[in-house]
């Protein structure tokens, strides 16, 4: 029995007044559920921009905060 089966076995047993509860989980996990999206042009120079920005150093966490002032 498939993964989609044994949902819709478990959905069929519970009471019609309770499917609100199910409908609204479901929506909510179908709203995690990202498509892939292609980058459009504004994306592509954000992109562009960065790699032209990246000289190839870094700065570790702990030292980035506490060159602002932070205490992580």
């Amino acid at each position: 029995m498939s993964n989609k089966e044994i949902a819709m076995n478990i959905i069929n047993q519970i009471p019609e007044y309770k499917l609100t509860y199910v409908i609204n989980m479901l929506e909510g996990i179908r709203g995690l559920i990202a498509e892939e999206v292609e980058p459009d042009d504004f994306d592509l120079k954000m992109i562009k921009e960065a790699d032209d920005n990246n000289d190839g150093t870094f700065i570790a966490l702990d030292d980035l905060a506490k060159d602002l002032g932070l205490d992580v």
